[in-house]
């Protein structure tokens, strides 16, 4: 019976999850616990998390062989898409690499930090109303949701502090190839956060980026980058704290 399950879900995927061997087989959960427990001692799979396991190939050795950290993630949390730096990252929209896969959802989670494997999980939760802009992506034969291009960008807009400020999104918005204007804008507006507005009008003007975005019309200042020191020029077209040292600016243009 072990043999045969296993070879059933390898068909799958690399990775599978006790509901799902439970919605598809006649075993029992208390006999399905001791399966899995023989399976893991063996070497033949190892728990990622309660109730989700990973399927060790054939001649791997268990404690040394690991999925791509993205198929990992996307068994986390659900729903869930990868996002924030890591998308930056796996984008070529940043140079950094970052020590944490950062990922999206929207449902509650107890822990949002998380190591599996030796690698730092971060789960980051939204509203509804912001969890769009998701594509597919094929790694190691699985698929995976991460934020698109600009969605990345505007997120990172949203939350500089995952993506490790905002000097990366305008790096991203330099140097970054085949962005759809369009798309930037109408997702900066759809998700629902005038200092997204603010940031990417003033990093658009700041580099020469020819797009029509709207003024915010406001009192209230916001910063540039929350992550940096509360502490700048202001720039009231924007209404913005300008807090990024001008020689960082600077070396962007």
């Amino acid at each position: 019976m072990r043999i045969t399950m296993l070879e059933e879900l390898a068909k799958k995927g690399n990775t599978f999850t006790i509901e799902h061997v439970l919605s598809t087989t006649n075993i029992q959960k208390e006999v399905l616990w001791v399966i899995l427990s023989r399976l893991e001692k063996k070497g033949w799979i190892e728990r990622i998390e309660k109730g989700k396991y990973m399927i060790i190939p054939l001649g791997a050795e268990k404690g040394k062989y690991t999925l791509n950290e993205f198929v990992i993630g996307s068994l986390l949390v659900n729903p869930y898409c990868v996002a924030y730096w890591s998308a930056l990252n796996f984008y070529g929209l940043t140079e950094q690499i970052p020590n944490t896969v950062f990922i999206q959802t929207t449902s509650r989670k107890k822990k949002q930090a998380i190591e599996v494997f030796d690698v730092r999980y971060r789960i980051v939760r939204v509203k509804e109303e912001k969890f769009f802009g998701i594509r597919k992506e094929w790694i190691e034969n699985t698929q995976i949701n991460i934020t698109d291009k600009e969605k990345t960008i505007i997120d990172c807009l949203d939350k500089p502090r995952y993506c490790g400020g905002v000097i990366e999104v305008a790096k991203a918005l330099k140097y970054g190839s085949e962005l759809d204007k369009k798309k930037l804008l109408e997702y900066a507006q759809k998700i629902g956060n005038s200092g997204v507005i603010r940031r990417f009008g003033y990093l658009c003007d700041f580099l020469a980026i020819d797009i029509s975005i709207p003024e915010i019309k406001t009192r209230n200042y916001l910063l540039l980058d929350p992550t940096m020191p509360h502490k700048g020029s202001k720039n009231a077209k924007w209404r913005l704290i300008i807090n990024l040292d001008d020689k960082i600016l600077g070396d962007l243009e």
